[in-house]
C-alpha cells in the first residue's frame, strides 16, 4: 500500500512539474513577437568574404535571440533593389547593404530612409552617405597603397596589368591608391585595364585575353583575391606562372597558400570576421537609439612570403 502511494506521489509531483512547464513556455507563435528582424544584401554570396561577414552578423544578432535574412543578388542590380524592397515589405527593423552598384543602389536606399528603416553599408561605401546611418569597410585606398609599396621594394621596374570592379567603391579605391602610388617611379607603366567584377570566372578569361594582347604584362594588380586566383589560373594556362607578379586583396586562406607556395606575390589582408561584428554591434547601438560613427575604416596588413608562417594558413582574421 505504501508502494502504491509513492508512486501515485511521484507521479502526481511530475504531472505537475509538466503543467509548469507547459505554462512556463509558450508554444504559440507569442514567443517570436518581440524577437528582431534584420536584412543583410550582399553584392553576392558567391566570395567566401561576404560568407564570413555575413556569419559574423548572423552570430552577433542570433546571439540578441533575434532573426537574420540574408538575400544573394548575384551582382544584379535590379535585384539588389528588388530584394531590399522585399526586406522593407516584410518588417526588417534594420539592413546591412554590401552595394552591388554604389550609385545605383540609391532608388532602395531612399525607399529604405522614407520607410524610417536604417541602413549600414558594409565592405563598400555607397555614393551618397547620407542615405546611411553607418559605413563599415576597410581602409581600402591603403590597401592599395600597400601592394604599390611591395612592388617598389620588390622590383625595378614592369609592365602592369590592373583587373578592375569600377561599380564598387572599395574596388575604384584599391586601384587608386595602387595607381597614385606606383606613378612616382616611371619605370612602371599601366598597359591594360579590364573589368572583372571581381569574380574568378570573370577574371580568368579576362586575363587571357590581356595576355594575349599584351604579351610584355609581367605584374597584375586585382581588386580582390577572387579576381587574382582567376588570373593565376590564366598565368598558368599560358606557363606563365611564377612569371608574373599577382597582387591581390582581401587574404583568404586559398591566396595565403599561394603566397606561402610563391605561386601569389602578395595581399593586402582584410578582416571580414571584425567588419561583421563591428557592423553588428552598431546596428544595436542604432537600434537602441544610440549615436554610431558615420564611417568606420579598418585597417589592412600586406601578407606576402616574407611574413605568412604555414600557421597562418588556415586562419581568416
Amino acid at each position: 500500500m505504501r508502494k502504491i502511494f509513492l508512486a501515485m506521489t511521484i507521479g502526481l509531483a511530475l504531472l505537475a512539474a509538466g503543467f509548469y512547464h507547459f505554462y512556463e513556455t509558450d508554444y504559440s507563435l507569442r514567443q517570436n513577437e518581440h524577437r528582431k528582424k534584420l536584412g543583410a544584401v550582399y553584392m553576392t554570396l558567391n566570395n567566401p568574404f561576404y560568407e564570413v561577414i555575413d556569419e559574423e552578423i548572423r552570430t552577433v544578432v542570433e546571439n540578441h535571440g533575434d532573426i537574420l535574412i540574408s538575400r544573394d543578388p548575384a551582382l544584379s542590380v535590379e535585384k539588389q533593389v528588388e530584394e531590399i524592397q522585399g526586406l522593407i515589405a516584410g518588417g526588417v527593423e534594420l539592413i546591412f547593404i554590401n552595394p552591388v552598384d554604389w550609385s545605383n543602389v540609391e532608388p532602395a536606399l531612399k525607399i529604405a530612409r522614407a520607410a524610417k528603416i536604417p541602413v549600414i553599408a558594409i565592405d563598400t561605401n555607397v555614393e551618397d552617405d547620407s542615405l546611411v546611418v553607418c559605413t563599415v569597410v576597410s581602409d581600402n585606398y591603403s590597401a592599395g597603397v600597400q601592394c604599390a609599396e611591395h612592388l617598389l621594394k620588390n622590383s625595378s621596374g614592369g609592365k602592369i596589368a590592373l583587373l578592375k570592379h569600377s561599380q564598387a567603391r572599395s574596388s575604384i579605391d584599391r586601384i587608386a591608391g595602387f595607381r597614385d602610388k606606383i606613378s612616382a617611379d616611371k619605370n612602371f607603366e599601366i598597359v591594360a585595364e579590364a573589368e572583372c567584377l571581381g569574380q574568378l570566372e570573370v577574371a580568368m578569361p579576362v586575363m587571357e585575353n590581356l595576355i594575349k594582347t599584351h604579351p610584355e604584362i609581367n605584374i597584375v594588380m586585382a581588386l580582390n583575391d577572387p579576381a587574382a586566383m582567376g588570373a593565376i589560373a590564366a598565368l598558368q594556362n599560358e606557363n606563365l606562372s611564377g612569371k608574373v607578379k599577382v597582387y591581390g586583396v582581401d587574404g583568404v586562406p586559398e591566396t595565403k597558400e599561394m603566397i606561402f607556395s610563391r605561386r601569389m606575390t602578395a595581399t593586402a589582408g582584410q578582416s571580414p570576421r571584425q567588419i561583421g561584428k563591428i557592423a553588428a554591434d552598431r546596428a544595436y547601438k542604432i537600434l537602441n537609439g544610440e549615436s554610431v560613427e558615420k564611417i568606420i575604416k579598418l585597417p589592412t596588413k600586406l601578407l606576402s612570403a616574407e611574413n605568412i608562417s604555414a600557421a597562418d594558413l588556415d586562419s581568416w582574421d
